[in-house]
């Protein structure tokens, strides 16, 4: 089961903002931005830690962004003792912090066959509703956490509410949890489910039902459209409809074996661009980018171009994109445990030696 690596202090409210030291930025999103850093409580001991600050959301959505906030600061008072996610530390003027545990999201992770990590988040999901609270955004893959220890850690509690299982609202929360759950164990590890859980994937909530009919259709057209809001963890158009172009404009030069294209958080609050580049023939970045701008006459802006001896593929043949992302990202902690041979070893220390995207390590305290 999941567990706290070592006991929390106590949270600390209208907690000093000085206190936390951004080393990475994570996400950003019309609601909040989540940066990884170091947390120093009042006693001086430093924490690794992740913040979640509200502070330069748009006047139209900060009432919003405070819900949503107000939310996940009761659930994670309320569960913080249970180990299935991190422990909230302080929370102050429009901002919160919590512990940071090391791992990767699930769409990252890509667990195929690994039962203990289900096994994991099904323990994990019954001691959150032991402790009274439904999670009700689990159909987010970046909401799993794999943690280095292969266990399974919830993350985001934006949308957490209080239950009880005597109540029929209760149940149904309860049971689209696990529902959840079991449509990422049905993606990894297929193999593994029961006859009782496939029939649970197939019987959604009387609720749920509704909802897909007619709220969910509500709340893509203000968010999509109004909002211009795309729910992809803080990617956004530019990688879904930006990055093909740019992949399939590099794809076609001649001296390209192969491309793939990543993401990244910019310091500027957007979503930055990366190509990881294969040549079949000898070739210059400069070269590339004269070609992108030839086949690409509204011209598309690419942040990074690197390029590799290869790029890394799985079993199936496919690229890795999980090891690029974390390239990309600057996120490279990871690299030697997720990336499985010592050949996929040997080729991503030689690209993250290689990697363009440092202006997200900014290892400075932030006001």
């Amino acid at each position: 089961m999941p567990r706290l690596i070592s006991p929390p202090p106590p949270v600390e409210y209208r907690a000093d903002p000085a206190r936390f030291a951004v080393d990475t930025v994570l996400k950003r999103d019309v609601f909040s931005t989540v940066e990884r850093g170091t947390w120093t409580d009042v006693q001086g001991r430093p924490w690794p830690a992740v913040r979640r600050r509200w502070n330069e959301v748009s006047v139209w959505l900060a009432p919003l962004a405070r819900q949503l906030a107000a939310f996940e600061v009761k659930a994670l008072e309320r569960v913080t003792r249970t180990g299935v996610t991190t422990p909230l530390l302080a929370v102050g003027d429009r901002f919160l912090v919590r512990g940071w545990v090391e791992g990767v999201p699930l769409q990252i992770a890509r667990p195929a066959g690994d039962l203990h990590f289900f096994q994991s988040a099904k323990g994990a999901l019954h001691l959150l509703h032991r402790a009274g609270y439904a999670h009700n955004d689990l159909a987010k893959q970046q909401n799993w956490l794999r943690g280095a220890d292969g266990e399974a850690w919830l993350m985001d509690f934006q949308l957490a509410l209080p239950i009880s299982r005597r109540w029929k609202l209760g149940r149904v929360l309860a049971y689209e949890d696990l529902r959840h759950l079991l449509k990422h164990k049905r993606t990894y590890c297929p193999q593994a489910l029961t006859p009782r859980e496939k029939k649970m994937l197939a019987t959604k909530s009387v609720p749920t039902r509704i909802w897909m009919a007619t709220g969910k259709k509500l709340y893509r057209f203000v968010t999509r459209r109004l909002m211009s809001y795309s729910d992809t963890e803080g990617r956004g158009p530019r990688v879904t409809q930006v990055g093909p172009r740019i992949a399939a404009a590099l794809a076609a030069h001649p001296a390209v074996a192969e491309v793939h294209m990543a993401d990244f958080q910019t310091l500027g609050g957007k979503v930055g661009l990366y190509a990881f580049v294969a040549p079949r023939q000898s070739v210059t970045v400069e070269a590339l980018r004269a070609h992108l701008a030839a086949a690409l006459p509204d011209r598309p802006h690419l942040d990074h171009l690197q390029l590799v001896e290869a790029l890394p593929h799985g079993p199936d043949g496919a690229v890795r994109d999980d090891l690029l992302l974390l390239v990309a990202r600057n996120q490279i902690e990871m690299l030697d445990q997720l990336a499985g041979s010592p050949e996929t070893r040997a080729l991503l220390a030689q690209i993250a030696r290689g990697r363009l995207n440092l202006t997200d390590r900014i290892t400075r305290p932030a006001a």
